[in-house]
């Protein structure tokens, strides 16, 4: 005995109501974030001081191995007169950094970013508190015996441990966790390199997985916090002053810097491919070797001592080589030595799974591969296409071409060179994103057995609404009625057992309940189909509005396990407007599908009108 609702109370496009769905905000952010921006803003306190340890640290080691000098001020390892032994201390680096991952934790392996996206996507945002010590330690002996990192990669997943583990003392979530780990990272960042802009787009382009004001305001307190703490710092001579690499370079004019722009991304791409197959190429070398892993650092430290006697320049952080390379400072032949060793020292390094960053070295063989390409290229300084292809290189590498652009604007202060910029780090991002199906930080991720999709978009649930989808003709029944005789009446109707649950209208039209249509089949099976549909009806329903966005609508089946919810009236009439299903969700993506599939020739040109033809021809 089931009923269709009446054609009158089926819901049309002139009896939509435009209020409800006109209160809905551009962003779903609340008041709470406002709780915290506080431990954001100390969060880049304590990030900037980290980010000084580590850079002190650094130092500390470099003077000890190097020069036999307890000192923690700045220099680097190029600088020896050890001759032949200056081979073994990149060794003995290696061997402290290996039996610390053995006995501490082997998170300290690598070059920091692929670990903290790590530990957002699947680890709740919770870093170990001693990451946050066995991290900076490591780094500062990998990179103090010559290791040819930087140090932004170990004080991002540092800075990102400082604020995972200072959330950890609260009650958040884990997205609030996320945040704040994110922020710490970013915090770590601008302090070391004075960039707090690029910090932040790095911090989401890269690492928060999604464009909110909850995450980017915190992220962005804390980089700016940091930076403001760095520039105290820096006025008491404990850190560089920013920019690092003050330049005022000559850039071609018109054409010629498109151009340029376009070689030097071009060749951005192609290096991003080449340094990405260099280190896990070496990655993979290593893992065929027949003992423990705690050794390998070792070997790769043996490797970078031996290119240190090549190309002193290759070892340590390099910012000297960077700054000489946007000064136009290095010949050809050295501009070959730096990229070669560096490449070779630097990915067999990473491979043997030592502790180390990544964004320095990048920087370091961009900027000479772009002094390489500066004599064909039409007009500019040298240090022009230096500083093009090292945004270039790092905006292929990372994919992530914002951040490459601000990072460079922010290092040199040279805002003439924007549009170049603009240009290559858009075209090595784009060479990068065709021809390498992962980055250099998503394939160690995904060498762990997870997937990062790095493309944010709004999603069709956010754009649509439950009347866009759901369906309106919609078999109801009455409590009185009985259950043989629904079942007798539903069975041989596929388009009502498809509807899945029947909703049951009271005298006054309102809804009263439901029984979903597996409970009758159950009923039936078991020979039990007495009563009336009041007997078997829930009461407590879960329902839905039709002015609802399908987002609000999935999350409310998610958490109470629902697959199909009857959409009603907000009026407080509860009257039955329809039926929302999973599947009706799906269907929202199948219109994203067309929309991104379906090709059409929408408007065609014509040069000459159609000649009319006469009457009667």
């Amino acid at each position: 005995m089931s009923e269709r609702l009446p054609a009158d109370d089926v819901i049309g496009p002139d009896e939509r109501d435009p209020g409800p769905e006109h209160e809905l905000a551009d962003f779903t952010t609340g008041t709470r974030t406002l709780r915290l921006v506080p431990l954001a803003a100390l969060i880049g306190v304590l990030g900037a001081f980290v980010a000084l340890a580590l850079l002190k640290l650094i130092a500390l080691f470099t003077n000890l191995a190097y020069y036999q000098s307890f000192s923690t001020d700045p220099r680097g390892p190029e600088g020896n007169d050890l001759g032949l032994l200056a081979v073994v201390v990149p060794v003995i680096g290696g061997l402290i950094v290996g039996v610390m991952a053995r006995y501490g934790s082997e998170r300290i392996r690598g070059h920091g970013i692929p670990e903290a996206m790590e530990t957002i996507l699947v680890g709740g945002s919770k870093s170990e508190p001693r990451v946050m010590v066995l991290k900076p330690i490591s780094s500062a002996v990998s990179i103090g015996s010559g290791g040819p990192f930087g140090a932004e990669g170990p004080i991002i997943l540092t800075g990102g441990a400082v604020g995972s583990v200072f959330g950890q003392f609260f009650h958040l979530s884990a997205i609030e966790r996320r945040s704040l780990l994110v922020a710490g990272a970013a915090a770590g960042m601008s302090a070391v390199f004075g960039t707090p802009v690029a910090a932040v787009l790095l911090g989401v382009e890269l690492l928060v997985f999604e464009w909110k004001p909850r995450s980017m305001v915190l992220i962005a307190v804390a980089s700016a916090v940091a930076a403001s703490v760095r520039i105290a710092l820096a006025e008491a001579d404990l850190l560089e002053a920013a920019p690092l690499f003050p330049t005022s370079l000559s850039v071609p004019p018109g054409s010629a810097t498109l151009f340029g722009g376009l070689v030097i991304g071009l060749m951005g791409g192609a290096a991003a491919w080449a340094l990405t197959k260099a280190v896990y190429g070496a990655e993979d070398a290593f893992k065929r070797l027949p003992f423990h892993w705690m050794w390998w650092p070792a070997i790769g430290g043996l490797v970078i001592g031996i290119g240190g006697l090549i190309e002193p320049r290759a070892l340590g952080v390099g910012y000297p080589t960077i700054a000489d390379s946007l000064a136009g400072d290095l010949a050809t032949g050295t501009l070959i030595s730096v990229v070669v060793v560096k490449l070779v020292i630097w990915s067999l390094a990473l491979g043997s799974g030592t502790s180390g960053g990544i964004l320095a070295p990048l920087l370091i063989m961009g900027a000479a591969l772009g002094g390489l390409f500066a004599p064909i290229l039409p007009g500019g300084s040298v240090g022009a296409w230096s500083a093009l292809g090292m945004a270039a290189v790092l905006a292929g590498v990372t994919r992530s071409p914002l951040t490459a652009v601000v990072f460079s604007l922010e290092l040199t202060d040279d805002i003439e060179l924007l549009l170049p910029l603009l240009l290559a780090c858009t075209v090595a991002h784009l060479v990068s994103v065709l021809i390498l199906k992962r980055s250099i930080l998503t394939e160690k991720v995904a060498r762990r057995g997870f997937h990062v999709l790095r493309e944010y978009a709004v999603g069709p649930l956010e754009a649509l609404f439950v009347r866009d989808v759901m369906a309106n003709e919609v078999v109801t029944v009455r409590p009185e009625h009985a259950l043989a005789d629904v079942y007798a009446d539903v069975e041989h109707r596929p388009d009502v057992r498809r509807q899945r649950l029947l909703p049951v209208i009271g005298a006054g039209g309102e809804l009263v309940g439901v029984v979903p249509w597996a409970d009758i089949l159950e009923q039936a099976a078991g020979a039990r189909l007495v009563g009336s549909v009041e007997d078997l009806m829930h009461r407590n329903v879960t329902t839905a509005y039709p002015d609802e966005t399908l987002r609000e609508v999935a999350d409310r089946m998610a958490e109470q396990q629902l697959g199909v919810l009857p959409v009603v009236e907000r009026n407080g009439a509860r009257h039955v407007r329809g039926i929302v299903t999973q599947f009706d969700l799906l269907a929202a993506h199948s219109r994203n599908l067309e929309e991104e599939r379906h090709r059409e020739r929408v408007l065609r040109l014509r040069v000459l009108p159609r000649r009319s033809r006469p009457p009667g021809s």
